[in-house]
């Protein structure tokens, strides 16, 4: 990635599995450790089947706009069980990268070259074409 778009994996283990603990609560514990990785000021957006799909024409003006305003931008992405239902509700902003449900190593993979293509077009890098 270019250094002025630089991309940072934080990876957040997921809950211990207890007979006692259903996967809503599960979902829960890990959406509220995902949070607490968040670095303050960061702009939270949320990874959902269930968010709205962007263009990637779209994702580059969001970025670029981002970029200018040295926004910095925390992406959330859930774990086998998905993200929590409150934590949802609490984001400004979910992003959904396709209606199918996406194993969450293979959304890592997609956003980072999502973002790479933006860059490119935002850039007139001839990565992109239309």
């Amino acid at each position: 990635m270019p250094k002025d778009y630089q991309l940072i994996l934080k990876e957040i283990p997921t809950a211990k599995r207890a007979k006692s603990l259903t996967i809503t609560k599960i979902a829960e514990i890990e959406g509220q450790n995902l949070l607490e990785a968040v670095p303050k000021n960061n702009l939270v957006i949320a990874l959902d089947e269930h968010g709205k799909e962007w263009t990637t024409h779209e994702l580059a003006k969001k970025i670029s706009t981002w970029h200018l305003e040295q926004q910095d931008i925390s992406l959330l992405i859930g774990g086998p069980d998905g993200l929590a239902k409150d934590l949802l509700k609490t984001v400004p902003i979910i992003w959904s990268l396709s209606k199918l449900t996406l194993p969450h190593q293979l959304v890592r993979v997609v956003v980072a070259e999502q973002i790479y293509r933006a860059w490119s077009i935002i850039n007139n890098h001839p990565y992109h074409r239309d």
